[in-house]
């Protein structure tokens, strides 16, 4: 029989032994039974709801000192829920449909089934009481979450340990510098967004700093001393700055500044990059995110968050937002097999813009472009800009002074409407003598259209201004097909045409149009309303719910930035003509599809002018841009746009309605009160919101 001191012994030996946990499955089991959340589970345990699912999988275990903290609560909820006879269903694997080709740089996206219900129950915010500003609205149907992204896209971090995600999602982030909050960021939080395209990337994830949480990570409140936004950046010798760099991490060439991207070179075909965006510092441009820098933590993830599902994770303002969505959905390459070596290589993916800068043709670039510099070229440029015109007073009838209101319309997302099943070019330009117009064919076509009577009342659809041509000009192919649509030969002397061509921006317009529609719906603005019902819901949309409407505010600027990014100009005092510049080492760097967005919205909106003409004989006051202003005997735009005898609007005109391409009310004023503007030589429709509102004119 053994002794008193060597049953001691082997007691104080099992002691010794670390704290044993029960199967995966019965720690799943009695968390369930105790009705707590894994994501509170995981603020208990100071750790993320990415850990304790695979603790409650199998996949990982817990560590010292975490361990002995959750032996202690399993043991506690066995002694209260001890295990029955029933047989806890087995959970649903996670299944992927495999890729149909291999991909070069980065393994294809899973179609994923739904992950089981216990493992997608993550830490919520209480539910708003009764007096929410959230809309009663029916749900929109949820996107299946990519299992490798369980917290959806980003975080905003409240500067108390506390990162807010997307459904009121709540993390508990221990990282007290910068290094630790990326690795947290990619190692357990859980955030990261699924690609668009099978042949693009997975979205980086993005971290928010708020004030607070960027005075907790040891940067400045404000960054200051920079002569222009574009260069705010820390000092290669700040504290952070070195931080990361002792940490073996790297900084793009644009540094630390508002928007950062710390990253390291990428493992096999995991990439390792983070962003993030710093609200101190103007991250989020208001006039784009109005009013979102001031929000709570929470409302910001919801507006971010909500972006990001629907349109894309931001990756810096709007404007890059856009182009990099442009891209996202049209990636410039995909795997191909070598049939020398039958492995598989990136080669071009068709549709898209692929991965080498182009030269535009003189016409179509900018006078301080090297292709204009170079070659000394002086033959005219492309000048397909939106309408900024008002029409002379001189032209306006007894009958229109007398009308007692200016109304003004606005064309919902005028570009991105112009945008959808748009034919641009794909290759480089080839240059062409006399050739015969073909409207199927992008380019850029100089032609004389001075000859063309047009009625001077309305603006001419050839020029921005509204005047008429006064000899040869550079026109983009949308301008000349409308010329013949109005009855009138075209002879063009020469051209820049390209022979590949393709719809390249509709999945771009695809995707925001949905997401206009769907923040709109959100709002309280929704496609069965008939429209005397959508203009008292336009009235009240944006007091409906400040969040989403600052979600509506940064799509159409993601729309307007994206296409003015397209021929984004040189930056800085010390840039001298000829010199190339950054933004031309971008495939997207393409004028020529600017052009033929804004052409086509030009020429969109002039058909509409000429129609009204037709239906109801009412002529504009002023146009700029995507708003035009009528006289009108009311104050609605009921009181003079043309319905049917059934009630029905007449297709062809102005209309109202809440998708792109249709109108809603921008203002009224005074007829008194445009002429007077008129008369001055100022525009209408600037000013037509009231106070000192100014209309976006597009870039």
């Amino acid at each position: 029989m053994a002794s008193e001191e060597e049953l001691i012994a082997s007691v104080d030996a099992l002691l010794a032994e670390e704290p044993q946990l029960p199967p995966p499955a019965e720690r799943a089991r009695l968390r369930e039974a105790a009705g707590i959340t894994q994501a509170r589970l995981a603020l208990a345990l100071r750790t993320s709801t990415q850990m304790v699912k695979g603790y409650e999988t199998g996949r990982s275990e817990p560590q010292e000192p975490r361990l002995t903290a959750y032996v202690r609560l399993l043991n506690g909820w066995a002694a209260k829920y001890p295990a029955t006879a029933a047989v806890r269903q087995p959970e649903a694997p996670e299944t992927f449909t495999g890729p149909t080709t291999p991909e070069p740089t980065e393994p294809e996206t899973p179609a994923p089934a739904p992950p089981p219900a216990d493992q997608t129950a993550p830490e919520r915010r209480p539910a708003r009481p009764a007096t929410s500003r959230r809309p009663a609205a029916k749900k929109a149907a949820q996107p299946v979450t990519d299992p490798r992204f369980p917290n959806g896209p980003l975080a905003v971090l409240d500067g108390h340990g506390s990162a807010h995600g997307i459904d009121d999602l709540v993390l508990h982030c221990p990282a007290t510098t910068i290094p630790e909050l990326v690795e947290w960021t990619l190692t357990e939080s859980g955030l990261g967004a699924a690609k668009l395209h099978r042949n693009g990337k997975d979205a980086d994830p993005l971290i928010v700093l708020t004030t607070a949480a960027a005075v907790k990570f040891g940067l400045p409140e404000r960054l200051e001393g920079h002569e222009q936004r574009r260069s705010l950046r820390l000092l290669e010798d700040h504290p952070v700055v070195k931080q990361i760099t002792r940490a073996k991490w790297r900084l793009t060439q644009r540094g630390f500044g508002p928007w950062a991207r710390v990253y390291r070179k990428a493992q096999g075909r995991d990439r390792q990059c983070v962003q993030l965006a710093i609200l101190p510092w103007d991250a989020l441009d208001g006039r784009s995110w109005p009013g979102v820098a001031d929000m709570d933590a929470s409302d910001i993830a919801r507006v971010l968050g909500t972006y990001a599902t629907r349109v894309t994770t931001p990756r810096g303002s709007t404007a890059v937002s856009g182009l990099e969505l442009m891209t996202a959905l049209r990636p410039p390459t995909r795997a191909v097999r070598d049939e020398a070596t039958g492995g598989w290589v990136s080669g071009h993916n068709t549709g898209s813009l692929g991965t080498d800068p182009m030269d535009p043709a003189p016409p179509e670039a900018t006078p301080e472009h090297p292709v204009v510099v170079d070659s000394g070229w002086n033959g005219g440029f492309l000048n397909e800009e939106a309408y900024q015109w008002v029409r002379s007073v001189d032209t306006l009838s007894d009958e229109e002074c007398t009308l007692p209101f200016a109304v003004g319309l606005d064309l919902n997302t005028a570009f991105l409407a112009a945008a959808s099943r748009l034919t641009v070019g794909l290759s480089a330009p080839d240059h062409f003598h006399a050739p015969k117009f073909s409207p199927k064919i992008p380019g850029s076509w100089l032609v004389d259209l001075s000859h063309i009577e047009l009625d001077p009342r309305l603006p001419s659809p050839f020029t921005p201004d509204g005047t008429r041509p006064t000899g040869p000009a550079w026109y983009q192919t949308h301008t000349i097909a409308y010329a013949q649509e109005l009855g009138h030969d075209v002879h063009p002397v020469e051209a820049y045409l390209r022979r590949e061509t393709g719809a390249y921006l509709d999945p771009w317009h695809d995707r925001l149009k949905n997401a206009y529609v769907d923040t709109l719906a959100d709002l309280g603005v929704t496609k069965d309303l008939d429209d005397r019902a959508f203009l008292a819901a336009m009235e009240q949309h944006k007091q409906a719910d400040p969040a989403m409407a600052a979600v509506l505010s940064a799509i159409k600027a993601t729309v307007k930035g994206g296409v003015g990014k397209l021929r984004e100009r040189p930056q800085g005092r010390h840039y001298k003509a000829g010199e190339r510049w950054p933004a031309l080492e971008r495939p997207t760097w393409r004028p020529d599809i600017r052009a033929a967005v804004i052409s086509k919205a030009r020429v969109n909106m002039h058909r509409k002018l000429n129609n009204m003409v037709k239906m109801t004989g009412l002529y504009p006051l002023a146009v700029l841009s995507d708003c035009v202003v009528y006289p009108s005997p009311g104050e609605s735009p009921l009181d003079f746009l043309p319905y049917a005898a059934s009630g029905k609007p007449q297709p062809g005109a102005f209309r109202l309605g809440p998708t792109p391409g249709l109108a809603k009310l921008e203002g009224v004023q005074s007829m008194l009160w445009a002429v007077d503007l008129m008369e001055k030589g100022l525009n209408p429709a600037r000013h037509i919101k009231g106070g000192d509102a100014v209309m976006d004119e597009g870039e």
